[in-house]
């Protein structure tokens, strides 16, 4: 018998959309490639009423006090808390997360926006001396306005915590659009959002897989701020939709993040946090380990103990706790990616582990790769090139750290490098030289709500998390008084 496939709508202005008159996207399980749910596919006049809904709400969303609007993000928090498994449930659905990653996906989301509500009493301006008596010299902090926040599909309810979060308590409105593949958890968020209270038009979501329909929201001139995580592709598209109205722009694009080890490491630690580092959320994070450079003197070592240690990757049903590795949540970007590897084994890389489709009947569908690492890899192979978001591991061997960092540096993108020595002159070299807005340095892929997540080069402008992702959502406004 055919499990039921439950429906989700938008929800613009407060009120849910009526599927009945409107196409669906189907949300396709990706352990099995089932479809489990649907969503509301919403016309262009749905996001001209989301646009114009937002815009409306804007003005007095901006004079509620600052820790009025803190305390509707509190309780969307309350919410969420008590909601936590069936919101991990849903993440594991839609996603591909095993369902220990998805409470700490709902745990993160919960803290981003924690976060942003304690920053509700820290908004501060500046008082400069002035040149005359009798004046006054103001800076205020002012909300852009209606924010867009397009959100990526690996992390489809924290991107809206991080995004959500600073933009409301801020005092800008906004217009959420989740990724086509990972739309369900959005429409359940917004469920507690009408729960929590907020005025009508605060906070809009409407999802879409027709590109014209969305281009409405970057290119309209109502829009003010547009939040992106996605690739370096979507974030040029932006920069094109932003330019005729001088949009403002926060991009958070792709990466090809280094994981450098050189001869004085810890190789047992360093081994643990490669392998954290490229294979958390089946290597779905644009923050993760894509590519070891290891010194070549060590390098045979280090690539026995850290075949091992994949080998401990348990990849099956995500709702098993024993299963430390989900599937993959697009089969077209698995497609791409087992292109990759096979260019490089046809260059000469060795497959040491993995390669493609896991055997056994319960892999047969969905959207499955087994941990896979490849060495004898040179720079310039195809799996160095392009930024695999999938649990594929080239190994490099480098000839200490200035050949390592050379090659991180000619590259286009900067989000992130790791680097393990014990050398404290090499930690300020990297500090100084490496062109990338993140340096974990003998650390595993982290994450801390206080610190910022930016991209130097092609990987983005602006930023977000802690103080600074907090600014990016304010304007500042000069006033000179004269009394």
């Amino acid at each position: 018998m055919a499990k039921e496939i439950k429906h989700y709508p938008c929800f613009i202005n407060g009120e849910w959309l009526d599927s009945s008159k409107r196409a669906l996207i189907e949300v396709e399980n990706p352990a099995n490639n089932a479809v489990f749910a649907t969503v509301t596919a919403c016309t262009k006049e749905d996001v001209q009423y989301a646009l114009e809904t937002s815009e409306k709400a804007q003005f007095g969303w901006q004079l509620t006090p600052a820790q009025t609007r803190a305390n509707y993000i509190y309780a969307i928090c309350d919410r969420l808390k008590a909601e936590r498994e069936h919101f991990a449930k849903l993440l594991v659905m839609e996603q591909g997360k095993t369902y220990t990653e998805a409470l700490g996906e709902v745990d993160d989301t919960i803290r981003y926006m924690t976060y942003s509500a304690e920053a509700g009493r820290r908004i501060q301006g500046a008082i400069f001396p002035t040149e005359n008596a009798n004046e006054r010299l103001e800076i205020h902090k002012v909300p852009y306005g209606v924010t867009v926040a397009l959100c990526a599909f690996n992390y489809p309810l924290a991107l809206i915590g991080r995004k959500l979060g600073p933009a409301l308590v801020t005092g800008n409105t906004i217009i959420l659009k989740p990724h086509e593949l990972t739309p369900v958890t959005a429409s359940e968020f917004c469920r507690l959002v009408e729960d929590a209270g907020l005025p009508k038009g605060v906070v809009n979501m409407v999802a879409t897989q027709n590109a014209q329909t969305a281009s409405l929201l970057v290119e309209s001139p109502i829009t003010k701020l547009i939040s992106l995580t996605g690739s370096t592709n979507a974030g040029r598209a932006m920069y094109r939709a932003a330019a005729d109205n001088i949009t403002g722009l926060i991009l958070e694009l792709g990466g090809k993040a280094p994981f450098i080890v050189l001869d004085d490491a810890d190789i047992d630690k360093a081994v643990e946090a490669a392998a954290i580092s490229r294979y958390a959320n089946c290597g779905q994070v644009c923050i993760c380990n894509e590519m070891v450079m290891v010194d070549e003197k060590i390098a045979d070592e280090f690539t026995e103990k850290l075949i091992k240690r994949v080998a401990q990757i348990k990849t099956g049903n995500p709702f098993d706790a024993s299963v430390t590795m989900g599937p993959n949540v697009s089969s077209q970007g698995l497609a791409r990616v087992q292109d990759l590897v096979n260019q490089d084994i046809a260059s000469g890389a060795e497959l040491v582990m993995g390669g493609g489709r896991p055997d056994g009947a319960a892999f047969e569908k969905g959207n499955w790769f087994a941990p896979t690492i490849l060495t004898n890899v040179k720079n310039g192979d195809a799996t160095t090139k392009h930024e695999l978001f999938a649990p594929v591991l080239p190994i490099i061997k480098v000839n200490g750290f200035d050949e390592a960092m050379a090659y991180s540096n000619t590259r286009e993108e900067g989000l992130s490098a790791y680097l393990f020595t014990n050398n404290y002159k090499i930690h300020q070299k990297a500090i100084d030289q490496l062109q990338v807005g993140t340096i974990f340095i003998n650390k595993q892929i982290v994450g801390y709500i206080q610190g910022y997540h930016s991209g130097h080069k092609t990987s983005g402008i602006g930023g977000e998390d802690g103080i600074y992702g907090i600014e990016h959502h304010l304007q500042k406004r000069t006033v000179y008084l004269e009394y």
